[in-house]
């Protein structure tokens, strides 16, 4: 019998479940690079569509679980030594945890957890696991590579029509009764036309150069391996060796890049200021990839025109965080990539994962980060251990 610990954001304050807007969500059979969606064996344990990822929902695990004679706790206490989490973690097994609210699995909490042999994380990006640690130990490292790609590139369309159309402060001033039109469209202006560049263009960023293509936007990107040639010519690509290059030519900048040491405050004041004067800042990352106060300081001198994300440092954000109240931002809670369609997917992920370690088999190679003590699968490809 394994001990699986399940960290999971709160309930919903007015109770669960929630009503649903809908009845049902489209069925996705495949990703765009051809990957198939999740297979777990046998029935889910909810149903598409299902609000999931919080506490009460047990991302659907229960019943194959317990019919297999093991052992769930879901919690959503994980910070403090005197936490929930840091009491059970001692004797388990395994560690399930979503970005969205992560439990940090750090150097530290790896030496006390003696019996673990999976970290899993329910979603996509796995840089709350110390791991380097982790595979200094043994540990398997996984996620479920490309559950949420497409909800996060959908964000970031969203986050920049909101920015540069000033959307978020027209809508205020409509909700508190106003016509200020004057006010409203002194900050905002078409996307059309304006450069466009993300920093990595991997599953996540080439989903958001695709998106944004039909805006008439002139799309630049970088990153360590360039895309092949047919993808820079379908959509008319221009490569910058650096991000550094690609700053000073763009309007508006989207982060899209793994979170290791040499990316922390990767936009401090220096990047920043590179940038032109009046560009929007894009981060659905993580958070620690922006100097806090540099970002801050850029929005209240005109620097940068906006910033928008849902990923913060650390998660969640402090009441008192700047980013809550600094001008023109579009910020979120961490929600990019935790819709109802993509909880669908992840938790069915998870499961299939838990099966696969479980019973003996082997874990898909894209789900892999770190298998046998070593950098695998999507982790080869997207993280480093320095």
């Amino acid at each position: 019998m394994a001990k699986i610990l399940c960290v999971l954001y709160p309930d919903p304050k007015t109770g669960y479940p929630p009503k649903y807007a809908r009845d049902e969500i489209p069925v996705i059979r495949s990703y765009p690079d051809g990957q198939a969606v999740p297979t777990p064996t046998g029935t889910l344990g909810f149903k598409p569509g299902e609000l999931v990822g919080c506490v009460s929902g047990e991302l659907g695990l229960r019943p194959y679980l317990e019919a297999h004679g093991h052992e769930l706790i879901v919690l959503s206490d994980k910070d403090g030594a005197s936490s929930e989490f840091d009491r059970h973690l001692p004797d388990a097994d395994v560690v399930i945890s979503q970005p969205f609210w992560p439990a940090y699995l750090t150097e530290e909490r790896i030496a006390k957890a003696k019996n673990l042999k999976l970290a899993l994380t329910a979603g996509i990006g796995s840089d709350h696991v110390d791991l380097k640690a982790a595979a200094a130990r043994g540990i398997t490292v996984a996620e479920e590579t490309f559950s949420n790609s497409i909800s996060v590139a959908e964000h970031v369309v969203m986050t920049a029509l909101s920015l540069v159309r000033n959307y978020l402060p027209s809508h205020e001033v409509s909700n508190r009764g106003g016509w200020n039109i004057a006010d409203c469209v002194s900050r905002s202006y078409d996307i059309e036309g304006m450069n466009f560049g993300t920093i990595a263009a991997g599953r996540i960023g080439l989903a958001v150069l695709r998106r944004m293509k039909p805006f008439d936007v002139h799309l630049h990107y970088t990153q360590r391996h360039r895309l092949p040639s047919d993808i820079e010519r379908e959509l008319n690509l221009t490569f910058h060796e650096t991000p550094e290059a690609l700053v000073k030519v763009c309007d508006i900048v989207n982060l899209q890049l793994p979170l290791y040491p040499s990316t922390v405050n990767m936009f401090d004041e220096k990047m920043i200021a590179l940038m032109k004067r009046g560009a929007y800042l894009i981060n659905t990352a993580r958070g620690a990839l922006c100097d806090r106060d540099a970002v801050v300081r850029a929005l209240e001198s005109g620097q940068l025109a906006g910033y928008g994300g849902d990923v913060w440092f650390p998660q969640p954000a402090p009441a008192d965080h700047p980013w809550r109240t600094m001008p023109n931002q579009g910020m979120t809670p961490h929600i990019s990539g935790s819709s109802l369609s993509a909880q669908a997917r992840y938790a069915a992920g998870t499961l299939e994962i838990l099966q696969d370690f479980l019973e003996g088999r082997p874990i898909r190679p894209e789900y892999l980060i770190i298998d046998r003590g070593n950098l695998a699968g999507t982790g080869a490809a997207s993280y480093k251990l320095a």
